[in-house]
């Protein structure tokens, strides 16, 4: 029987796999991070959605103790809004919300929707709240349509701002929903029960 020398061991050993670097934002993904920047709308909110799903199907061991969404956003499509907050809502992993730069419309919306104690907001950020806007037109039972959809949505904005702030809807319509634009500060959503608190870092 040959035996096979060190050096023919050495030429036929198979060559170590180079760790590949990660791809940019793979270290995020993999962390559980999320950064939302955009508008509202199906196409926006697609990976945010998809990724708090496939982080709620991995085996427990290989889940995050939390999921992070930093949003900086003008607002757009409520119902984009809400079909993200019924799966940040619907997460076995709680996520945390981090308002950066500007929550504002359907941006605070989907913030004030964080995990209750982990709605993290940074000094500077710009907040709008106001009320369901739209505008539409048609014929005369299209527009009817439509001012029924218009009343359901703002109901929903209404139990929403109350679940997520703990305030009656006459202090949500009042303080929060008024007819007029409402902005505030960063003291003032943590006043109102919009956010938890006031960081620099996260």
């Amino acid at each position: 029987m040959v035996k096979e020398s060190k050096k023919d061991k050495d030429k036929n050993a198979q060559p170590k796999p180079q760790q590949q670097p990660l791809q940019p934002g793979m270290m995020m993904w993999e962390a559980g991070i999320m950064y939302f920047s955009d508008g509202f709308d199906s196409n926006t909110t697609k990976p945010v959605i998809q990724t708090i799903i496939e982080k709620n199907l991995m085996p427990n061991s290989q889940r995050p103790n939390q999921l992070t969404l930093v949003i900086n956003s003008p607002g757009g499509q409520v119902h984009s809004a809400f079909a993200l907050i019924d799966t940040m809502k619907g997460s076995a992993i709680p996520v945390k919300t981090v308002g950066l730069g500007m929550i504002a419309s359907c941006g605070l919306l989907t913030f004030m929707s964080g995990h209750k104690g982990r709605r993290v907001i940074t000094p500077n950020t710009s907040i709008l709240s106001h009320q369901y806007s739209w505008g539409s037109g048609g014929k005369e039972h299209e527009l009817f349509a439509r001012v029924r959809e218009f009343e359901l949505s703002t109901q929903r904005m209404i139990e929403h701002y109350k679940k997520c702030t703990g305030l009656s809807e006459k202090k949500v319509r009042d303080i929060l929903l008024p007819p007029e634009d409402r902005w505030l500060s960063a003291k003032e959503a943590v006043k109102y029960g919009i956010a938890d608190k006031i960081v620099s870092t996260y």
